[in-house]
């Protein structure tokens, strides 16, 4: 019986992910929801733009800096639940929590602890996962985690702007994110009490080579250069509002779009990552990779269709990398092994945006080459990573 017990089957493993998934389904609608308004917000209670950047800058920052920490905390603890519900608890109160606050210094402060709380919880999460996709395939378990997460971005700016449209204010729409918060932590918690050993999803399975391969390094090259070479979303929308190319009241409906895709592709590549493998990664970040001339030099449906492969670029990010890495990584330094590789990405991801930034200012096309040359590098390197398995 207790053998039997601890033999957690396929359908079991589809459970734990589809209640993880559901869970950060309203996580993205809480914070992403929050996160389409911050900047007005702080401006409307007095911050300046330099203000407005510092603390959205500093928030990505720490967001993917500190995850190599939490990543190591959650393995050398083995509670991985414990530094999951931390995060959650953190990530998701800090919206709601907005609506009380009185000043920008209050409000940058818990824009930052939102951040700070994904920090903390996403290479446990991460790593949950993975141990479940050791069973499923982890191409599909991170795509369909991808899809709930997608889902939820693309509600939650919208019915914030349902919120702002009807009442105008952005403290109910904040406080009223404390209904998606909640149950994102009440789900967490269940899902805590129904698979309490979540390391048993991959039981019996290891790799004998001790820390980190060469290959797994030669990853997260190629992850930077991926990171560094895809423009933000600010970015874009800075420059569809100052060309003219996209009107505003359709800026946020693009953005919507390419979510929605990018979360229904990752479902798919996912599912075919699991079947072929890295060639299929290396095709979907081709393709992707040449959003940048669309989006800067296109109009009207030209642009849509250079979103719609920007949205593929980044639901192939959040569950493409992830699966590739996962079977290089002892179940013991899994959740270290993705706080590192997001730490990468993470500075490497503000480094490239800060560099377009600047080349905005002085050339598009040299903006728009810097982001295509290096994504297109990024292939060389997997195609290298893979040799070296």
């Amino acid at each position: 019986m207790p053998n039997r017990q601890k033999s957690l089957t396929a359908a079991r493993a589809f459970r734990f992910v589809l209640i993880l998934g559901i869970a950060n389904g309203f996580a993205d609608l809480t914070y992403e929801g929050a996160r389409s308004v911050t900047g007005q917000f702080l401006g409307y209670l007095g911050a300046s733009a330099a203000v407005i950047g510092f603390t959205a800058g500093l928030g990505e920052l720490l967001g993917y800096s500190l995850r190599s920490l939490t990543g190591y905390l959650g393995d050398k603890t083995g509670r991985y639940w414990l530094v999951t519900i931390i995060g959650y608890s953190v990530n998701m109160l800090a919206v709601p929590a907005l609506a009380l606050a009185g000043n920008w210094p209050l409000a940058a402060g818990l824009i930052v602890a939102e951040r700070t709380g994904r920090a903390i919880r996403k290479p446990s999460t991460d790593a949950m996962l993975s141990f479940a996709g050791h069973k499923l395939g982890r191409g599909w378990v991170f795509g369909l985690n991808e899809a709930f997460d997608q889902a939820g971005a693309t509600l939650g700016p919208l019915i914030i702007s349902f919120v702002l449209f009807r009442h105008g204010s952005y403290r109910t729409g904040f406080a009223l994110l404390i209904i998606s918060a909640l149950l994102t932590i009440a789900i967490v918690f269940l899902a805590s009490n129904l698979f309490p050993n979540p390391r048993e999803l991959e039981a019996g399975h290891g790799l004998e080579a001790k820390g980190f391969s060469r290959s797994y390094w030669l990853y997260l090259v190629a992850g930077a250069f991926i990171a560094a070479g895809f423009a933000d979303f600010s970015l874009i929308a800075y420059h569809f509002q100052r060309s003219g190319s996209v009107a505003g009241p359709v800026i946020p409906i693009y953005y919507a779009v390419a979510m929605a895709l990018g979360g229904a592709s990752a479902l798919v590549f996912g599912k075919w990552f699991d079947r072929a493998g890295l060639p299929i990664l290396i095709a979907v970040f081709f393709v992707s990779s040449f959003f940048a001339p669309l989006v800067f030099f296109g109009q009207s449906w030209v642009v849509l269709g250079g979103m719609i492969l920007w949205g593929i670029g980044m639901g192939a990010q959040n569950s493409l990398l992830k699966s590739v890495i996962a079977p290089l990584l002892r179940r013991d330094i899994r959740a270290t092994g993705f706080g590192l590789f997001d730490t990468g990405f993470g500075v490497a991801w503000f480094l490239g945006s800060w560099v377009m930034g600047i080349l905005y200012e002085k050339s598009l096309l040299i903006l728009v080459t810097f982001s295509v040359v290096l994504q297109l590098v990024s292939l060389l390197v997997f195609a290298l990573a893979k040799r070296a398995d």
